[in-house]
């Protein structure tokens, strides 16, 4: 069990509608932020090792999570407290370029749940990257949150693109499922 980890990615105020100024809000940041919530606080409960993980471009021409800004801050309903680590990232790959591979290792972990956003982007990096690197994935569909996207003059909602991203992950790569679905297989020693 204790080779288990949550694995928080960009859960940042920018993402977040109803944060004042929010560069880049997506479609349902703050029901999958609940969701991530209620896993963060069994993982606590149980002491099982919490790992954040944040964005920043390293420009200040960027169109979000400018170099420290309030909107590249992790969002205060799934903040880190002492003792978890937050893994600073400039790239899609949440392992690119970074200490998560080494923190994740340093911590003996062999198991990722994973939430967080954006489900087209960098959940699926990091997910398809875990795998590669011989992790066991599980996705909490319901605590990842994505937005319309635009492509050859077609508009695809934002409930299509993470279904679509979700169907892909499950299909080949982790085990997609509920948040709900993913505390009770903690609690039975995932």
């Amino acid at each position: 069990m204790t080779h288990t980890a949550l694995l928080l990615i960009d859960f940042q105020n920018d993402y977040f509608p109803t944060y004042p100024d929010a560069k880049w809000p997506l479609s349902g940041t703050e029901t999958a932020a609940a969701n991530a919530g209620d896993l963060l606080t069994l993982f606590r409960q149980l002491q099982l090792p919490v790992v954040h993980v944040r964005h920043e471009f390293l420009s200040e021409d960027a169109p979000f999570f400018l170099p420290d800004s309030p909107g590249a801050a992790i969002h205060n309903s799934v903040g880190a407290i002492a003792g978890e680590a937050v893994i600073l990232k400039h790239q899609i790959n949440s392992f690119r370029e970074t200490e998560l591979q080494q923190t994740l290792q340093q911590l003996g972990v062999e198991k990722l749940i994973i939430v967080g956003a954006m489900s087209h982007m960098c959940i699926d990096a990091v997910t398809r990257a875990a795998v590669d690197l011989g992790y066991e994935c599980h996705v909490a569909h319901d605590a990842c949150a994505s937005l319309d996207l635009e492509f050859d003059g077609v508009t695809v909602p934002a409930h299509h693109v993470h279904h679509a991203f979700m169907a892909a992950l499950s299909f080949g790569y982790a085990n997609v499922t509920t948040a709900e679905a993913l505390m009770a297989l903690v609690k039975n020693k995932l």
